[in-house]
C-alpha cells in the first residue's frame, strides 16, 4: 500500500453549510465571488482564496489512481483553521470543521481524515482532539503559529493538548502557517520558497529546546516539507546546546523522535535526511493540491536509491502504523 501522508482536502459541504447558515460563527467572514471563496477572522484581513482542487475529490480520486497511491492523509487548509478567533468559537469552528471533514471522506475511502483543532487554547484544544479521535479522525494537522503570528507551540497555556496528544499516542503533522512576518519575504515568492522553511525550524526548534518531545513522548510529530531546514541544522542546535546550554533540554533527544515528509523536490536531499534520520522516519508527501506540491511522488521515491526495505517504509509502511491505517 503506498500511502500520501501530506496533502489538504475542504468538504464542500463546508461552503453550502456557511452559505445557508450565515452568522453562526460571528468572528467568521466567508467571502462568495464566482468561483472564488475566502476566509477572514476575528475582523483581520481576507486569507487567500481556497485553491484549485481543495474541494475536488473526484479529481483527486483519479490524480492518486495515475500516481498509483493507494490512501492519501489528508488535514484542512490552514488558511481556515481560525486560531485567531474568540477560544469558545474556535472550538466550535474546529468541531464544524471536523463534522465536515468526517461526513466529506466517508464516499472516498482513499481520504484518511486528520482533525482540526483550536490551538489557541489548550483545553480547548486538549478536548477537541480527544473528541476527534473517539469519532474516528486518524490525527491532527497543526499550524506553527497556534496565537497569530506571536504565537508558539511550546506556550504554557498548550501543555493540556500536549498531555491529550501523548495519552492517546496522537499523530500530529506540523504545518507552517501562511503568515511568516518578515518583510524581508515581500518579494520573488520569497514567502512560500523560504518563509514556510524558517516558520517550520524556529517553531520546532523550540519545541526541541524546551524538552516537549520528551515530556510528552506518546505524542508523533511529522513535520512537512521534509523537516524544513532542521536537518541541516541539527548539528549547530547540537553545539549551541554543548556550549550555552542555559536551562535548554538536548535538542538530539528531541530530533531523534520526530519524523519528516518527502516533499523536498531533489533526492540528495532526502537521502540526507534519512541518514540523519532514518529512513524509517520518512513518509511519503505531495501537498496535493498546491501548484508547488510534488508532482510524482512515487518517481521521485523510487530515484532517491533507497534499499527495498527503506523504499517499503517510505512508501507506506511507516505512514500506516502512524495513522492506524
Amino acid at each position: 500500500m503506498i500511502v500520501d501522508a501530506h496533502a489538504h482536502y475542504v468538504p464542500p459541504s463546508i461552503i453550502e453549510d456557511l452559505t445557508s447558515h450565515s452568522g453562526q460563527f460571528p468572528s467568521v467572514k466567508m467571502m462568495v465571488d464566482g468561483e472564488a471563496v475566502r476566509f477572514a477572522f476575528a475582523q483581520n484581513e481576507a486569507k487567500r482564496p481556497i485553491p484549485k482542487g481543495m474541494r475536488d475529490a473526484e479529481g483527486r480520486r483519479k490524480w492518486l489512481s495515475d500516481k498509483q497511491i493507494d490512501k492519501q492523509v489528508v488535514g484542512g487548509w490552514l488558511d481556515m483553521f481560525g486560531y485567531d478567533i474568540p477560544a469558545e468559537e474556535g472550538a466550535d469552528w474546529s468541531r464544524f470543521l471536523n463534522e465536515h471533514m468526517l461526513k466529506g471522506v466517508r464516499d472516498y475511502p482513499f481520504f484518511v481524515p486528520l482533525a482540526t483543532v483550536p490551538m489557541q487554547n489548550g483545553k480547548l484544544a486538549a478536548k477537541v482532539l480527544g473528541e476527534a479521535l473517539d469519532a474516528g479522525f486518524h490525527g491532527a494537522m497543526i499550524g506553527t503559529q497556534p496565537k497569530g503570528a506571536t504565537g508558539v507551540l511550546d506556550d504554557p497555556d498548550l501543555d493540556p493538548f500536549w498531555e491529550m496528544a501523548s495519552e492517546r499516542k496522537a499523530t500530529l503533522f506540523v504545518h507552517p502557517t501562511f503568515g511568516a512576518r518578515d518583510d524581508r519575504l515581500k518579494a520573488y515568492g520569497l514567502v512560500s520558497a523560504i518563509g514556510r522553511l524558517t516558520d517550520t525550524s524556529i517553531a520546532v526548534a523550540r519545541l526541541l529546546y524546551s524538552g516537549h518531545l520528551l515530556r510528552y513522548p506518546g505524542a508523533n510529530l511529522i513535520l512537512s516539507h521534509g523537516g524544513a531546514a532542521l536537518p541541516m541544522a541539527l548539528g549547530r542546535l547540537r553545539r549551541s546546546f554543548e556550549t550555552a546550554p542555559a536551562d535548554n533540554a538536548d535538542p538530539y533527544e528531541g530530533f531523534k523522535k520526530l519524523y519528516f515528509d518527502t516533499v523536498v523536490y531533489d533526492p540528495a536531499t532526502i537521502r540526507f535526511v534519512a541518514e540523519i534520520a532514518g529512513a524509517d522516519k520518512i513518509v511519503l508527501g505531495t501537498d496535493q493540491p498546491f501548484a508547488i506540491g510534488e508532482s510524482n511522488p512515487v518517481e521521485f521515491l523510487d530515484s532517491c536509491n533507497f534499499d527495498a526495505a527503506s523504499r517499503a517504509a517510505i512508501a507506506g509502511g511507516t505512514a500506516r502504523r502512524l495513522f492506524g491505517i
